[in-house]
């Protein structure tokens, strides 16, 4: 049966009192007792979806582990709010190595669902990035929806016969159920075929490729918000492959050419603060895909979240300008 299992001891592992660390305030919750926080945190640790190379099954321990040592200060916007953990989503019975990823998704989906129910804003912390599908899919049911997804690939492959989903096939299931808007933040040349980019363009999505971001990232943010129209809902993935190779090489296809750590901090900071935003999600981390011990990719990954999660509103806060300061 799938369910969520607490697979993390939130700590913090400085020991100056001083030291607020996300470890020392992320408590593990239920989904019945996530309305109680500000955010909440789902891992799903699956990466058979791959087309590469695998590893990204054990991002969300890794991800957990480098957000728990992150302090919790940012200097505009102060502390971050609270926030609960719920656990990785769990199939039961040994069923995860088995069936196909189309009965993954749809698993999966059930329990995201519920997540998205919840007045918590949910993040989801990857796994392999045919996960998008199901974690942004609920929100088509609610009102019109758009994605930004911040990637070297746009992701819009065909879901072939016999094969199924795959991790470069997400956007295309969400533009067949109806997603309303489309931009591809990062985006880097030579990765990605003509055919996929012409059936972007055809759907009326945004591409917004890597240089253009490192130009100037405040305009590459507004350009991917204007494709986005009057929609509803925004939900924003990051698959770290945005990133350059030597930021991020524990990922599944790490290339040269991608934005900075510091480009993608902003521009997550600049998205945190909408109104509109029901989704975040952490993607295509692959811990065992990284030579160096220090993991740079799962700590690009943690602050990611921290960032994003900086600039949204909390119960306490007053209203914040678009750069999250109050």
């Amino acid at each position: 049966m799938t369910g969520l299992e607490r697979t993390f001891d939130w700590m913090g592992p400085s020991n100056d009192s001083n030291d607020e660390q996300f470890g020392h305030v992320v408590e593990l919750a239920s989904i019945a007792d996530a309305d109680r926080f500000d955010a909440a945190l789902v891992g799903e640790p699956f990466d058979r979806a791959v087309i590469g190379r695998k590893g990204a099954s054990e991002g969300p321990a890794a991800l957990r582990q480098h957000l728990a040592g992150t302090k919790t200060h940012h200097f505009d916007a102060g502390p971050v709010g609270s926030v609960a953990d719920l656990g990785d989503v769990t199939l039961g019975d040994g069923e995860s190595d088995s069936g196909t990823v189309a009965d993954l998704q749809e698993r999966v989906r059930t329990i995201t669902e519920r997540v998205h129910d919840t007045d918590a804003f949910p993040v989801f912390l990857g796994g392999d990035n045919s996960m998008t599908y199901p974690n942004a899919a609920p929100l088509l049911d609610e009102g019109t929806l758009g994605v930004l997804n911040f990637d070297a690939h746009l992701d819009v492959r065909e879901v072939r016969e016999g094969r199924g989903p795959t991790s470069g096939t997400p956007y295309r299931q969400l533009y067949e159920d109806g997603l309303d808007a489309y931009a591809c933040v990062g985006a880097r040349h030579f990765e990605t075929s003509t055919g996929y980019a012409e059936y972007v363009r055809e759907q009326g999505g945004e591409v917004v490729t890597a240089e253009e971001v490192g130009d100037d990232e405040v305009a590459a943010i507004d350009r991917a918000l204007d494709a986005m129209g009057d929609v509803d809902r925004l939900y924003v993935s990051v698959d770290l492959d945005v990133l350059d190779a030597s930021a991020a090489p524990g990922v599944s296809a790490p290339t040269p050419g991608g934005i900075t750590t510091r480009e993608l901090f902003r521009t997550l900071r600049l998205l945190g603060n909408e109104d509109r935003l029901a989704g975040f999600e952490v993607v295509e981390c692959a811990p065992p895909l990284e030579s160096d011990a220090t993991n740079l990719t799962a700590t690009a990954g943690a602050r990611a979240i921290a960032h994003l999660l900086s600039a949204r509103p909390s119960e306490s806060d007053e209203p914040r300008d678009t750069e999250g300061r109050r």
